[in-house]
């Protein structure tokens, strides 16, 4: 007999179609254009890193903003075609990547681009609206398609897809998939019913059965965003599997660290987060809060006063190579929310790099 929360899934899965249609891109709207200009101060004959190039929307203010020259990086092969493309429009000025952020070195290094030789480095942490309004790419919601979910969109073979985490992974796997990437309150319940209807049912491989069997763990729930407009109940497990599979909170840890090599003294950072998760990261590398270059899973760092007396000890332990340009984070405008509700969760951060 069937568990109650596998009855809805069992009777709507199997008349799911599909996505088959070609994808149709909505323009990818930038995020706090105007504070990243103000923040990373773009000025003629400098270098500069756009570590997310996306749809371009930044890197292109930034090249209009000033003669500068202009490295872009993406994962994404169809993010990067548009960057050959932006190159073309802004003749040898734009040098475009196609690699994660732990690719950056190798790829700067067969460009004789050595360290402490940027002037600027910008982050636009998440998903861009191409990947999310595709719906063959397995990230929407709202639209029907494999789970997938990998940015590099199959450039590595080997790298694992969000459907064939949700067919080998077992059930303590999956709650601590989705409690800790997604902060996912029913984590047991829908991990505990994947298992079930992976055994009793089938595999969850697409977007829309996996939709179902969350909808199914959350009865009569309804949710909101920040906006306190309707919200998916599945929204936090698709993050948290987008998280999984991309190594996203690993890329952006080890991207803040190449951050601090590659920007000259005096060099600026900013970056945008989305969640908490990635927010925290770039919080802690801004303050020092690191352990061996990587961000303090605990948010001060102790040391006993009784067990260290030196001062030199005490501002080692308290050093950063960052001082914070924006004392507070900064969140977009109202108007810009109701222009673009995507933005609705950005959190900006700048820093100067001081040693």
């Amino acid at each position: 007999m069937l568990p109650r929360q596998l009855k809805h899934f069992y009777r709507y899965t199997f008349k799911r179609k599909i996505n088959t249609e070609a994808a149709q891109y909505k323009d990818h709207v930038p995020v706090m254009l105007n504070e990243v200009n103000k923040y990373l101060q773009p000025t003629n004959n400098e270098l500069y890193i756009d570590m997310t190039f996306g749809a371009g929307g930044h890197s292109r203010q930034l090249l209009t903003s000033a003669d500068c020259k202009l490295i872009t990086l993406d994962r994404d092969p169809v993010a990067y075609e548009k960057a050959k493309e932006l190159s073309k429009e802004f003749p040898n000025r734009v040098i475009p990547l196609l690699g994660r952020f732990s690719e950056l070195p190798a790829l700067l290094k067969e460009r004789n681009i050595k360290q402490s030789s940027i002037d600027g480095i910008l982050f636009d942490f998440g998903c861009s609206s191409m990947q999310l309004d595709n719906g063959e790419r397995g990230f929407s919601i709202s639209k029907n398609g494999y789970l997938d979910m990998r940015m590099d969109a199959g450039r590595d073979p080997n790298q694992i897809t969000a459907r064939e985490v949700l067919a080998t992974a077992n059930e303590q796997e999956l709650y601590k998939i989705f409690k800790v990437y997604g902060e996912e309150k029913k984590a047991a319940k829908i991990a505990q019913t994947i298992i079930q209807a992976r055994y009793m049912i089938k595999n969850i491989e697409t977007t829309r059965e996996l939709v179902d069997i969350v909808d199914s763990c959350c009865p009569n729930e309804f949710r909101l965003d920040k906006l306190q407009r309707p919200q998916s109940n599945a929204t936090k497990v698709f993050q948290a599997l987008r998280i999984f599979v991309n190594n996203e909170l690993n890329e952006i840890n080890y991207g803040m660290v190449l951050s601090k090599y590659y920007l000259k003294l005096n060099g600026r950072l900013v970056t945008i987060c989305f969640h908490s998760l990635e927010d925290t990261i770039v919080k802690r590398h801004i303050a020092g809060n690191t352990v061996n270059d990587v961000a303090n899973p605990v948010p001060l760092r102790y040391l006993s006063p009784t067990l260290v007396q030196d001062q030199d000890t005490i501002n080692q332990f308290l050093d950063s190579p960052w001082k914070a340009i924006n004392k507070h984070v900064e969140v977009p405008s109202d108007d810009e929310v109701e222009r673009n509700p995507r933005s609705r969760s950005a959190r900006l951060r700048a820093a100067v790099k001081i040693k």
